[in-house]
């Protein structure tokens, strides 16, 4: 009974955001809804704003840990904890995991910001820090907010949505100029080629093309990413003050 309330709970959210973009609803319906977002994104803030800078991978949750790409995932997160960012995933299953987890044991700092779904998505085991977010909007900003750069592994149309969202971002100067790595030049070929159809097109500028970098190797990933984003912003390892009026302490890795 008590895993049926749990489901049932989640799936209220799922269907709460659905009836929230089925058009208008009653005034006191949409400012109660708004007040509820408003609550989610307060409580995310208090919980990540200690976690430094961050570098957010994006991947498929569906791969098992023998898939190559699974493994690949885990060389990233290590290679980014070795850089000194904390490592932030949508913090569930499959290239989620891998990333969190190559962090996670090289003793680098995993963070996760998980999707309640109806039959939940539980967080994977290798956090040190996660919150669960019920709303999917409030959960893809946390992830574009606190990273400097973003690694896109191979996965489906929810990972090509987070990756086009951080490149609209960027493109509009909405954010800044952050690196967006590209990782699996084969599972990616023909993306990265209508993308310079695109280009070639004119429906997007020739310099956009200069927002990606497409590899295969975790070496050039992290140099990209040491010129791009650790020397362009000037990014150094300095714990942020705690105002104990507040209530607040630095996040502790157990």
């Amino acid at each position: 009974m008590k895993q049926k309330s749990k489901i049932d709970s989640n799936s209220f959210y799922l269907s709460e955001e659905r009836t929230f973009l089925d058009g208008p609803r009653s005034r006191f319906k949409e400012f109660w809804f708004t007040l509820k977002v408003q609550y989610h994104f307060i409580r995310a803030f208090r919980k990540l704003h200690f976690i430094g800078p961050c570098v957010t991978v994006f991947g498929s949750a569906r791969f098992e840990e023998d898939n190559i790409y699974y493994k690949k995932a885990e060389e990233v997160g290590k290679a980014l904890s070795e850089m000194g960012f904390a490592v932030m995933t949508g913090g569930g299953p499959g290239i989620m995991e891998a990333a969190n987890k190559g962090a996670y044991l090289n003793n680098g700092f995993s963070i996760g910001c998980n999707i309640i779904l109806p039959f939940e998505q539980k967080p994977n085991p290798y956090l040190h820090k996660w919150i669960n977010i019920p709303y999917f909007f409030v959960r893809k900003f946390l992830l574009l907010k606190y990273s400097y750069a973003f690694v896109v592994m191979p996965g489906g149309i929810g990972t090509l949505d987070e990756l086009f969202e951080a490149l609209t971002l960027i493109q509009t100067k909405m954010i800044y100029h952050f690196p967006v790595v590209i990782f699996g030049k084969a599972y990616h070929k023909e993306l990265y080629r209508h993308i310079q159809t695109m280009a070639k097109n004119e429906s997007i500028s020739q310099e956009d093309m200069n927002l990606l970098f497409l590899t295969d190797s975790v070496e050039e990933m992290t140099q990209h990413l040491k010129e791009y984003a650790v020397k362009r912003f000037g990014l150094v390892k300095k714990p942020m003050e705690t105002r104990w009026w507040f209530g607040e302490t630095r996040p502790k890795r157990t």
